[in-house]
């Protein structure tokens, strides 16, 4: 089992447009609408692209930089405060490790926030962890969910991800993993090799084994 973090078990994409917004504003903007969408499950560096272009300003290297750091330490304080558990999370989280499976949490947050995020999810839940700052390239390229999968000793085609956005999704898939759609902020078109649910809540071993043999059959089609 792969899963993601924002938005999927958390519910910290809020947490997120509170940082954004508040470095916009430092910046001497307001993000757009249509920008906080487009980097929902992004890593930092398309990120900061995408809220540059959509202040208008050039990408000045320095200007990005301080705006990377204003992000991370404004995350940080809200990390801290607690994030709240996206409906049926915490008991699938639990059925899982029940169930005896490998587990890897696969993030496009960075190290330092994930840890602070996993003092309230728990690091048990997890076998191993990879986050955005520890692959060359993060979601929506595939190479968190590659590096998950050789850390699990596994074949990424095996493993079934559980993703919330269109950006974790096309990462899934790209590493040949099968999806289970859980949206949250946006809608998540279907696909091959995808299946959706509404929520986590009430989720069972034996629907995440239909679920792999689902999008499965539906990759094959």
């Amino acid at each position: 089992m792969l899963w993601d973090m924002d938005g999927t078990l958390v519910d910290s994409e809020k947490v997120w447009t509170v940082s954004l917004a508040d470095t916009a504003r430092r910046l001497g903007g307001e993000l757009s609408a249509a920008a906080r969408e487009a980097i929902i499950g992004s890593n930092l560096p398309r990120t900061l692209v995408i809220m540059f272009d959509d202040l208008g300003l050039p990408h000045e290297a320095d200007r990005m930089a301080e705006a990377e750091r204003l992000i991370l330490r404004r995350t940080g304080e809200l990390f801290r405060g607690g994030l709240e558990w996206r409906p049926g999370a915490q008991a699938a989280l639990r059925m899982v490790r029940e169930s005896g499976w490998p587990t890897a949490l696969v993030t496009n947050t960075g190290r330092e926030l994930t840890e602070l995020a996993l003092d309230g999810i728990g690091r048990e839940h997890f076998t191993v962890s990879v986050c955005g700052d520890e692959v060359p390239r993060g979601k929506p390229d595939p190479d968190p969910y590659l590096r998950a999968a050789e850390l699990l000793g596994v074949d990424p085609r095996d493993c079934l991800a559980v993703e919330d956005s269109p950006t974790g999704a096309l990462a899934a898939g790209r590493a040949g993993a099968a999806v289970l759609v859980v949206p949250c902020e946006v809608p998540v078109p279907a696909g091959p090799g995808r299946v959706q649910r509404d929520s986590l809540v009430g989720l069972t071993a034996a629907e995440l084994r239909s679920g792999y043999t689902r999008a499965r059959e539906a990759d094959a089609a």
